[in-house]
């Protein structure tokens, strides 16, 4: 005769990753506009749902570019209203989730990130992973993909900006370079905007500097812009220079004079792939 067995008690599901007084995962600015222009900001905010705690790390860690991009998110705000144009911001913290990171890239959820170790990023399983990508990644990708697909919808092909920043010190090296403009093979956009920006001499403009845009895979923009021959930047500010609301204004001023002829441009918008790899 079979001996009873006890039922298995079911594992409860986690709770959500986010709670009631905790923001949105994503902003969107000017969500209807029918200028065929989209403005991403992946570290615009260092927001940590309240259920994760500070991930164990000290309140001046959240304050560092480890934890978002310093100024990013007030020269999107001011770009998106100068252009009239939408623009999708994601008001997390990199450090819970990095919007701009393919999700097999070991560093989408850093364990260490400028020499910090990210105490609550050290264990986490599989479902701890699905549940930030649920909450804070995926709403803000399709956020994106969805003002891509009105404009495409409306016959019109949108071009894609990227608004960053950098620290003016990496690893004892001072960057020279205010801004930088990464890019991978299409010339459309960053290379009139480089020559505008280098007019005058006032500013060290860094081509595919501090970063490298150049054979880049799973980032914002080679997710939604390369693929579909969308014209194409990334902007990268150097923090110091806008870490107040009158450095955010002066390069807001900056960078929209400098892509203004640029967006008005109506041959700009067209899709148009370029290989990857370009003939020597």
């Amino acid at each position: 005769m079979p001996v009873p067995t006890a039922p298995v008690p079911s594992k409860a599901p986690p709770p959500p990753l986010l709670g009631p007084d905790d923001p949105p995962p994503v902003s969107v600015l000017n969500p209807g506009s029918t200028v065929p222009v989209v403005l991403v900001c992946d570290h615009a905010g260092r927001a940590i749902p309240a259920s994760l705690g500070r991930l164990g790390l000290a309140a001046a860690d959240l304050d560092r570019h480890i934890a978002w991009d310093i100024g990013a998110a007030a020269v999107t705000h001011r770009l998106a209203g100068r252009f009239g144009a939408a623009a999708v911001l994601a008001n997390y913290s990199r450090l819970v989730i990095d919007a701009n990171r393919a999700l097999h890239d070991p560093t989408a959820i850093p364990v260490i990130s400028d020499e910090v170790v990210i105490p609550g990023n050290r264990a986490i399983d599989a479902h701890e992973q699905d549940r930030r990508v649920a909450a804070l990644f995926t709403p803000y990708h399709d956020a994106i993909a969805a003002l891509i697909a009105g404009h495409r919808a409306a016959g019109r092909v949108p071009a894609l900006v990227s608004v960053h920043s950098f620290t003016p010190v990496m690893r004892g090296f001072a960057r020279p370079w205010q801004v930088g403009v990464l890019w991978d093979y299409d010339p459309r956009i960053p290379v009139p905007l480089m020559e505008r920006l280098r007019a005058g001499g006032r500013w060290c403009v860094g081509d595919n500097e501090p970063y490298s845009g150049r054979g880049t895979l799973g980032g914002t923009v080679e997710t939604h812009a390369i693929p579909a021959g969308l014209p194409n930047v990334l902007i990268e500010i150097r923090q110091d220079l806008i870490a107040d609301d009158a450095g955010a204004g002066e390069w807001a001023a900056v960078l929209g004079d400098a892509l203004a002829p640029i967006l008005a441009d109506p041959a700009l918008y067209t899709a148009t792939l370029y290989p990857r790899e370009q003939p020597a």
